[in-house]
C-alpha cells in the first residue's frame, strides 16, 4: 500500500503529528502532499495540485482557506471545533474580569509612574475602581462548545446567566441558563454580553446600533469569536457615548489601537500549548480517517459528518460530487449501478456538493458519472 504524504503549514504540534501511523509520511513540499495540516497560514493564493485530497485546519476558523475553490477541486476541508474551547473560555472569563475591574487601564497607568510610586498609587487608584461580577447577569450569544463552557464558569463565579442559541445548546452546558428566542430579547437584561457564533451571512454585523440600543447603559461587551460579527463604527460610537462601558476582544484590528474603552488582545484565544496539541491531534486523526477510510468528520465544505463501518472484505468507493440539488437521484444511480454488489451505503449533500461512500464486493468497478468531481477506491 502506497503511503499518504502529509504536508504542514505553520508549526504543528508534535503531539498531533505523532499520531500519524506508518501509512503516512511527512513531506516538506506541500505540492506533493495528499493532505495538509494548517493553522493560520493564508491559502487563498495557493495553487492546489491534483494529488491534494484534504486539508485539516488545526482550529475552528477557516477564513484562511478557500472553501469553494477546494470544493470545486474535490478537496475536503476539515476543522476542529471544540478542541480549543477551554482555552478560549479561560481568555473570555479573564477578559470579563479585566473589563469589570479596569485591570488593563490600571496596569498601563502604573507603568507610567515615577518618583514616590507608593504615594502616587494611593492617590490615583480610585480612578480605576470597578465592579464585581458576582451577582451580575451575563448574556451568552451562542451556546456552542465555547459559549456553554463560559456559561458554566460564570455560574460557578456567582453570576446569573442568560442565553440565546439559534440551534441546540452544546451538551456540556450544565449551568441554569434562561434561554431567549432572540438576542434582541436577551440583551436588555445583561450587565455583560459575550458572543460565540460563526461568521455567516446571518451573523455578520449582528452587533450593530440597533442591537446596542437595546442593551443596558454601561454594558461590557466581549467578542472572542469573529471580527465581522460587529459593526466597528457602531461599537466605537457606543463607547464614546457611554452606552457601552468596554469592548473586550481577542481580535486586534488597526482601528482599535488607541481607542478608549477597547481592550484587544492579539489573537491569544487558542495560543496555549494544550489547545494547540488538542487541535493538532484532532486535525491529524480526522485527516487520517478520511484518507484511509473515506470517513468525513467535521468537514466544512462538503458534509459535516458522513461515516460508515467498513463491511468485511469489501472495497470502499468514495465519491465527491457536484449534485446541483439532485443528490437523491445521484444516490439512486449509485445504488442501481452496484446492485447486489452493494454491501453498505452512506452519504448526503450540502448546497450543491455531495459525498457518498459505497462498500462493494472486492474487485467491483467504480461508479462513474459527469457529476463526480473526484472518486477513490480504498
Amino acid at each position: 500500500m502506497a503511503k499518504y504524504l502529509i504536508g504542514t503549514l505553520n508549526n504543528i504540534s508534535e503531539k498531533g503529528l505523532s499520531k500519524l501511523t506508518d501509512n503516512f509520511e511527512l513531506v516538506e513540499d506541500v505540492d506533493k502532499a495528499n493532505g495538509i495540516i494548517v493553522r493560520s497560514f493564508k491559502m487563498h493564493d495557493m495553487d492546489f495540485s491534483d494529488d491534494l485530497l484534504a486539508i485539516g485546519r488545526a482550529g475552528a476558523g477557516v477564513n484562511n482557506i478557500p472553501l469553494d475553490k477546494c470544493a470545486e477541486k474535490g478537496i475536503v476541508v476539515f476543522n476542529t471545533p471544540g478542541a480549543n474551547s477551554n482555552a478560549v473560555k479561560e481568555l473570555a472569563v479573564a477578559g470579563m474580569i479585566m473589563g469589570a475591574r479596569n485591570i488593563y487601564e490600571g496596569i498601563s497607568w502604573g507603568q507610567t509612574l515615577e518618583g514616590d510610586v507608593a504615594s502616587n498609587v494611593e492617590k490615583g487608584k480610585k480612578q480605576f475602581a470597578g465592579t464585581e461580577i458576582a451577582g451580575k447577569t451575563l448574556g451568552v450569544i451562542g451556546l456552542g462548545a465555547i459559549g456553554a463552557k463560559i456559561a458554566n464558569a460564570a455560574e460557578a463565579l456567582g453570576m446569573k446567566v442568560v442565553g440565546y442559541e439559534a440551534f441546540v445548546p452544546h451538551p456540556c452546558l450544565t449551568a441554569d441558563v434562561k434561554l431567549y428566542d432572540s438576542a434582541e430579547e436577551m440583551v436588555p437584561e445583561c450587565d455583560f454580553i459575550t458572543i460565540h457564533v460563526p461568521s455567516l451571512p446571518t451573523t455578520k454585523g449582528m452587533v450593530n446600533k440597533d442591537l446596542i440600543a437595546k442593551m443596558k447603559d454601561g454594558v461590557i461587551f466581549m467578542n472572542y469569536a469573529r471580527p465581522d460579527l460587529i459593526v466597528v463604527d457602531d461599537v466605537v460610537e457606543a463607547l464614546e457615548s457611554g452606552k457601552m462601558r468596554k469592548y473586550m476582544t481577542d481580535l486586534l484590528e488597526p482601528e482599535y489601537i488607541g481607542k478608549k474603552g477597547i481592550v484587544a488582545t492579539p489573537h491569544l484565544g487558542a495560543s496555549t500549548a494544550e489547545a494547540e496539541e488538542n487541535c493538532a491531534i484532532m486535525a491529524t486523526e480526522q485527516l487520517m480517517d478520511y484518507l484511509e477510510n473515506g470517513n468525513l468528520v467535521n468537514s466544512v465544505n462538503f458534509l459535516g459528518r458522513v461515516t460508515m463501518e467498513r463491511a468485511a472484505g469489501s472495497d470502499r468507493h468514495c465519491f465527491l460530487i457536484k449534485c446541483d440539488k439532485d443528490a437523491d437521484t445521484v444516490s439512486e444511480k449509485i445504488k442501481g449501478f452496484y446492485g447486489d454488489k452493494l454491501l453498505g451505503f452512506a452519504g448526503s449533500k450540502r448546497n450543491d456538493f455531495g459525498y457518498f461512500i459505497a462498500d462493494v464486493a472486492a474487485g467491483t468497478e467504480p461508479f462513474s458519472c459527469d457529476c463526480v468531481i473526484k472518486s477513490r477506491v480504498l
